[in-house]
């Protein structure tokens, strides 16, 4: 960490500093969160001359105050602090200027948010066996979404062939114009040069991908230093093990900032239809020409999409997962009315609980008018979705 640290090098602008002047009058501090602990944050929080690393608590209104998982304060965020006596409080979460997040892993329906302020968004991943445009569909739906920069790196370029690597790129460029494509390998140094050139003075870089596609090693390449350790590779598959175990955000000595992110197993949609249709609109508004409005994108005469696929206009993976979202919203919708059941019966079972006496039937009444009625089970609106 570099001696000199300022707000800027760390991602402060005049619109933090303008939302932050509120809290500035009641003597708080603004402070980036560094890494989350679970039950503390660890932060560098700044003054006018000097800066300090502090390992800082939630207060009890602001957790309160959140009415989803989401909106509590993340890795990346900055915060209005309290330091009094020793002890460090966050009073606030300053607004988001971008914010990657993904469904939570397993049945939830609840969103997670991977890092907060993130400029840019860089996906690790190699042209053998991790490779998969499915998967990077999502990805680069999360990450448009999130209002960064979509880079996609193909490690391990030391293990594939050079024509493997260009054809893996091409395809990649095809699923997502916007996307820039580096083909690198940490091993041998490969294309680190242009990755560190994302790394400037107030810059933050996420970077994300599967278990065992060279993060760690690529983040000890871009900081000169054995900052991860890497795990060993299987001579067999030539994958290493992951070692990246928790999400933290560094400052780099020459400018920039740096998340690294545990490998993620499952790239889910947290949200609703409409954002997981926005995600293929181009094909909608293809299969709009079809000939017949309940085309099925099979056999039918006058397929637009069947047209576009054998002019190579559009490719087969990208087809079929279009093909396969009313299933997945279907599921989605299902996940939904789940989770809503389970609300309602809580509500009820609360309800019975507390209509013994007048006060708790008071409480009742409060708790029904209340739109944060159940606190960690998210706000359900009108049609089941949670609202963001």
């Amino acid at each position: 960490m570099p001696r000199k640290i300022t707000r800027e090098a760390l991602g402060w602008n005049d619109q933090f500093a303008a939302a932050f002047a509120a809290y500035a009058k009641q003597g708080w501090k603004p402070a980036r969160l560094l890494r989350d602990n679970k039950i503390s944050y660890g932060c560098l929080v700044f003054d006018d001359r000097d800066f300090d690393e502090l390992d800082c608590i939630l207060s009890g209104k602001v957790y309160h105050d959140a009415a989803t998982d989401a909106e509590l304060p993340a890795v990346g965020d900055w915060v209005a602090l309290d330091v009094t006596d020793g002890e460090a409080v966050i009073r606030a979460r300053l607004p988001r200027q971008t914010c990657f997040s993904r469904k939570a892993p397993g049945e939830s329906v609840q969103e997670q948010v991977l890092v907060a302020n993130v400029d840019v968004v860089m996906v690790i991943t190699e042209p053998g066996e991790d490779f998969s445009l499915r998967r990077l569909e999502r990805y680069f739906a999360l990450i448009r979404r999130s209002g960064a920069q979509p880079v996609v790196v193909l490690n391990k370029a030391d293990l594939y062939s050079k024509p493997d690597c260009t054809q893996a790129a091409e395809e990649i460029r095809a699923l997502n114009a916007d996307a820039t494509v580096h083909i690198t390998s940490a091993l041998e140094g490969q294309g680190m040069k242009a990755l560190r050139g994302y790394f400037k003075k107030g810059v933050t870089v996420a970077l994300i991908g599967s278990s065992g596609v060279g993060k760690s090693a690529i983040v000890n390449e871009i900081l000169g230093e054995e900052w991860q350790d890497v795990g060993e590779i299987n001579e067999i598959t030539g994958k290493g093990r992951h070692t990246t175990t928790a999400r933290e955000l560094i400052l780099l000595p020459k400018g920039g900032i740096l998340v690294d992110n545990p490998g993620i197993k499952e790239v889910q949609m947290w949200t609703n239809e409409t954002i997981l249709r926005e995600s293929f609109a181009d094909i909608a508004e293809l299969a709009a020409q079809c000939r017949f409005h309940d085309c099925k994108h099979g056999t039918d005469t006058g397929c637009a999409l069947r047209e576009a696929l054998a002019e190579e206009r559009l490719g087969p993976a990208r087809l079929e997962g279009f093909l396969r979202l009313e299933e997945e919203i279907a599921k989605l919708k299902q996940r939904q009315k789940k989770r809503q059941m389970t609300v309602e019966r809580i509500r009820k079972r609360d309800h019975k609980i507390k209509a013994r006496n007048r006060e708790d039937r008071l409480d009742v009444e409060r708790d029904r008018l209340n739109p944060h009625f159940a606190r960690g089970y998210g706000h359900i609106d009108a049609d089941g979705d949670r609202e963001d």
